[in-house]
Formats: C-alpha cells, structure tokens, sequence
C-alpha cells in the first residue's frame, strides 16, 4: 500500500512538473511574474516578523524597566522596614524584592535573546530585499532581450519570406502594390487635369490671337 501511495504521489509530482515546463516553455516571463510574486509575498511574510520582533523587544524592554524599578523600591522599602523595626513588613518587602530582581533576570535575558533575533531577522529581510531587487532588474534584462528577440523574429518574417512564412511577407507586397496602383492613379488624374487645363489655356490663347488677326 505504502509503495501504491508512493507511486501515486510520484506521478503525480511529474504531471505537475510537466506542466510547469511546457508553460516555462510557452512563456517564461510568465513564469518568471509568478517566482517573483511568490519572493514577494515571502518578503513580506518576513517584514511582518520583523515589526512583530520589534513590538516584542519593546514589550521586553518595558517589563524589564518595570521590574527592576519595582525591585529597587522594594528594597528602600525593606531598608527603611530593617530601621523601624517592622519585622512583618522587611520581609514582605525583601520577598517582592527577590521576585522581582529574579524577573528582572529573565527578562533581561529574554530581552538580548529577542534582540539577537532581532538583528538576525534584520540581516534575513535586508538580504532577502536585495535579492527580490535583483530578481526584478534580471527580469527586465529578460524582458528587454525577449522584446529584440520578438521584434527581430516578426522583422525577418517580412523581410525574408524564404525562411519563414510567406504570410506576413505576403501582407506586405499586398500593401506595397497597393501603394503603387494608388500612386498611379494620383498621377494619373494629376496629368490629365493638368493637360486639361492645359489644352483649354492654349485653345484660350488661341482664340485671342485669331481675333485680334480678324481686327
């Protein structure tokens, strides 16, 4: 059964991995968004700790300051009680007194600890930034390499109808000899109007000069 369970999980794992390399294959830059996007929100993951650390070491640190503040009036009190002659109240004094240097001790303690973690968590989240950074300009490279590639293939898919397909290449002539057929008829209507007027300037002229020879 165990090894069923096994072979199952397995090739379940190698169609997942087929899909992810047919769709890196059909667009990697797709790919690529989604790696990012996953560095992203694990970026984010981790800049959270960081302000939940932060709100820790200074929980700590004002337990820590309160403690030791309590300890120390603990121990006027107690001093004060030894002078007086108050037995009942030294003791209870010097009793709150060692509670609180003794938690004080672990506070202080847990503190450093949380302040290690701190600059650890620091270091991890500045790390894992300068990455996420890098990952983002090494997709732009690609993208911009991707583009050249792309602009270069539909180039040479007008320009050199041997290697590839004759469809674009076809598309163009279709326009060029569009433009011809176009060009022609512009000239051609230009010329002829420009003769129009022409002969009927020249039939003008003509007119005035027999007139003038019958005066």
């Amino acid at each position: 059964m165990a090894n069923l369970f096994t072979r199952i999980k397995n090739t379940v794992l190698a169609d997942i991995n087929e899909v992810l390399d047919q769709k890196e294959k059909k667009n990697p830059i797709t790919l690529l968004n989604q790696y990012l996007r996953e560095c992203e929100a694990e970026t984010e993951k981790v800049r959270k700790l960081l302000e939940r650390q932060y709100q820790l070491k200074e929980e700590f640190t004002r337990e820590f300051n309160q403690a030791q503040e309590v300890a120390s009036k603990r121990k006027r009190q107690a001093e004060i009680a030894t002078k007086a002659g108050e037995t009942e109240l030294y003791v209870f004094a010097a009793n709150e007194q060692a509670q609180y240097e003794e938690r004080a001790s672990r506070l202080k303690a847990t503190l450093d600890q949380t302040v290690q973690q701190l600059a650890e968590l620091e270091r991890k989240y500045e790390e894992m930034k300068h990455k996420l950074k890098d990952m983002h300009i090494r997709r732009m490279e690609l993208m911009g390499r991707e583009n050249v590639t792309r602009a270069n293939n539909r180039m040479n898919k007008v320009l050199d109808n041997h290697a590839y397909s004759n469809e674009s290449y076809s598309r163009f002539q279709e326009i060029e000899s569009y433009l011809d057929r176009l060009e022609h008829q512009v000239n051609s209507s230009y010329y002829r109007n420009t003769i129009d007027a022409r002969i009927a300037q020249l039939e003008k002229e003509m007119k005035k000069e027999e007139t003038h020879s019958i005066s």
